[in-house]
């Protein structure tokens, strides 16, 4: 729970004892939520008076004074010893695969991993190909991007269960950097035909370049590979200086913003497949508005023949996998009814002389075999690096959340370092095979898990599938409409749209975090992929800067007969103390709420500066009418000249919620004790972390060693009690 929002209303007594350091039994305590006002029961004081407890003293714990020269020399040392143990250690923690094979468990395991590696590969076929054309790629790419992603991640990966291989997000982001680098290559009109309406299978143009003839295929997958060398890049030596943290601010609801907006830019640019239009790819920001408007200026140039055929692949896709979803715990395996479309769409295709007839887009050849690696385009790097950086982000993200969540629900660990190390690769190596960006993907990691997936061997048995396919059957996709793989990769989107049903859900849960998801999505969608994420980091750290700016706080009361103190304005029959009024603060004291401290304290307790103000208001008047008695003038108005002795003799300022302090918080907690010292009213700190303490020290806070520092809010209150008593 923030820090923001604590009023404790989600804290009953019982839990209170944690907070005060204080072990009570709970049936003494008897604390309504609060309504209403609270009720100050003076009488508590002539019964119950508070009993003396002599202050504690703790010896802090010596600590060694930092060398950094010692430091350095220490790790270095231990870095540079070199032993077979520590050898070995450091090959198999690279390469978790020498741990596990060795003991992989034949009988229990290989019929589970042989089933989910299957069907997973069966299943990644179509949705490979068809992602390719959203990364601006041919099929056989993506086919090969899944292989090598599977093998490698076999190789490194730690988690057991997670599907790593072409994701949509990210075959989206490499699509718009893809399409901005054609564009300045004088690429982007090379597949439009001149009526900006019908798709037209003319071979593209060719550009020189150093090494040869490059056609716009060909340098497409430069860019994209350029693209995922980087992101891979960037993961590794994340991984190497251990800045996993970067995912941090990558909240839940931030993720799925971005995921369910960047959704509707993935099914905006496949609605021209669906329609048969060749449509220029919109850049910048508002590309979605600027597609749709494109798509709507063209609509009257539909192909009747993909538009119908688009229809009938949606009325197979949608209810079938709607049927999967509904009895997964009863089938086996999921129907493979993409598949299923993706055959029945080529037969027919084929057989009914479509291409031909109707002028449909097609896959087209899709070569067999392996191509020769090729490096990446160094001269393409200055202008993708600032892209890869948001492509590798996301990556690292998702796949470390999903291997946690899946190792968690399985009861195994996940090294997250070591994650970012193998999505790494799974990019590095593979950018030299035309290959691009790779991560884990949510949906085909369920169906892995739901049909047996024991170990990453399964992840061997779906290459070995993909590996069958661009070797021999990936020529018989020739006939395949376009407008069948858009299909697919819309219905996909199937998950990332649901996310709408969640929202009253997640509203009365947090709507912070609803707000946060809002904007996302909307920035995501109606901007751009990388805008929208940057303006979802930005928005959601705003959001926690204001919920410690002006956060919660309260006046404790006395539970009963214990020595808990709670909040005043969430619970009733709470007793207070005469003359000792006790603050909570519920958030860090730095410098963007010092005011919000301030005044918040000062308007709950007593305001030191207009007491102040009165007490020299009354002094004048008192010098004034001295002045006039001794004049001889009669005193005809009986007025109090002294001021009214002050209700309140001490605060206890309760520090169990404030995590740390900075310089000027350390100065405002003196600005505020000697506000209040000036009319005579002590200031008690109680409940301070050992933080806050060192902090006080530093800042020198305290006069004397410990002075009016407290381990407990019943030690302050019985503290100042005592003081009060002695003064009499």
């Amino acid at each position: 729970m923030s820090s923001g929002s604590t009023e404790h209303h989600d804290l009953f007594p019982k839990d209170s004892g944690d907070r005060n350091g204080q072990d009570s039994p709970p049936s003494r305590i008897h604390a309504e939520l609060e309504k209403g006002s609270t009720t100050d029961f003076q009488q508590f004081e002539a019964t119950n008076q508070c009993r003396h407890y002599p202050k504690i003293h703790m010896e802090p714990q010596e600590e060694s004074t930092p060398n950094l020269k010692q430091f350095i020399i220490r790790k270095l040392k231990k870095s540079c010893q070199c032993s077979s143990a520590k050898a070995k250690n450091t090959i198999f923690g690279f390469l978790p695969v020498l741990r596990w094979l060795p003991k992989y468990d034949v009988k229990k395991n290989i019929l589970g991993d042989m089933m989910s590696g299957l069907i997973v590969g069966i299943l990644l076929v179509p949705q490979s190909i068809a992602y390719s054309l959203l990364a601006g790629q041919q099929p056989i790419y993506g086919l090969y991007t899944s292989f090598f992603a599977s093998l490698i991640y076999f190789l490194l990966g730690t988690s057991r269960h997670i599907s790593v291989g072409i994701f949509g997000i990210l075959c989206l982001m490499i699509g718009e950097v893809v399409d901005r680098e054609l564009h300045k290559a004088g690429y982007d009109t090379a597949h439009i035909d001149p009526s900006f309406g019908v798709v037209s299978n003319r071979s593209s143009s060719l550009n020189q370049t150093p090494d040869g003839i490059c056609d716009r295929n060909c340098y497409a997958i430069r860019v994209g590979s350029t693209v995922t060398f980087m992101a891979g890049v960037y993961q590794v030596v994340m991984g190497f200086f251990q800045v996993g943290f970067v995912s941090v601010y990558l909240s839940d609801a931030l993720l799925s913003g971005f995921v369910t907006g960047a959704s509707f830019t993935i099914l905006t640019s496949q609605a021209k497949y669906l329609l048969g239009l060749s449509l220029p790819r919109s850049h910048g920001v508002g590309s979605l508005i600027t597609t749709w408007i494109h798509i709507f200026r063209n609509i009257h140039k539909t192909n009747l023949c993909d538009l119908i055929t688009s229809l009938l692949c949606l009325l197979v896709l949608l209810p079938t996998k709607e049927l999967n979803e509904h009895f997964k715990s009863k089938l086996k395996a999921p129907i493979p009814t993409e598949l299923i479309v993706v055959v029945a769409a080529t037969l027919a295709s084929h057989f009914g002389r479509l291409n031909e007839k109707y002028n449909t887009s097609v896959a087209e050849d899709i070569p067999t075999g392996f191509m020769p690696p090729e490096a990446p385009d160094w001269n393409l790097i200055p202008s993708v690096a600032m892209d890869a950086v948001a492509i590798s982000i996301i990556g690292f993200a998702i796949t470390v959340s999903l291997s946690e969540m899946f190792a968690k629900k399985h009861g195994y660990t996940v090294k997250a370092n070591q994650e970012m190390y193998a999505i790494g690769f799974c990019n590095i190596i593979p950018s030299f095979f035309h290959c691009f960006t790779t991560s884990a993907a949510l949906a085909k990691t369920l169906v892995k898990e739901s049909t047996g997936c024991q170990t990453q061997l399964s992840g061997v048995v779906t290459a070995l599938v993909l590996l069958l396919v661009f070797l021999v059957i990936a020529p018989l996709f020739y006939s395949l409409q376009k407008c069948v793989l858009g299909v697919i990769t819309i219905v996909n989107l199937r998950g990332a749209l649901h996310k709408f049903k969640d929202l009253p859900k997640m509203w009365r849960v947090n709507r912070i975090d609803t707000v946060i998801w809002f904007v996302t999505m909307l920035s995501s969608a109606l901007l751009s992929t990388e805008i929208g994420l940057l303006i979802g980091v930005c928005f959601s750290m705003f959001c926690v800067i204001l919920r410690t700016q002006k956060p919660k706080s309260s006046l404790l009361g006395l539970v009963g007969d214990s020595e808990l103190f709670e909040s005043m304005s969430a619970y009733k029959n709470l007793q207070t103390k005469p003359g000792i009024k006790i603050f909570r603060f519920v958030a860090p004291l730095y410098y963007i709420n010092k005011e919000c401290f301030k005044s918040t304290l000062y308007k709950k307790t007593l305001n030191p500066i207009l007491v102040k103000v009165a007490q020299k208001k009354a002094a004048k008047r008192k010098i004034k009418k001295e002045a006039v008695t001794l004049s001889g003038i009669p005193d005809e108005v009986s007025v109090q000249l002294s001021p009214d002795p002050l209700e309140v003799h001490a605060i206890v300022i309760d520090c169990s919620s404030i995590q740390f302090l900075d310089t000027a918080g350390i100065h405002t907690l003196k600005e505020v004790r000697n506000d209040y010292e000036a009319i005579g009213i002590q200031v008690l700190l109680a409940q301070c972390n050992p933080s806050v303490r060192d902090s006080l020290a530093r800042g020198e806070y305290c006069r004397k060693e410990d002075e009016n520092l407290f381990y407990s809010v019943y030690e302050a209150v019985a503290f100042a009690e005592e003081s009060q008593n002695q003064k009499g």
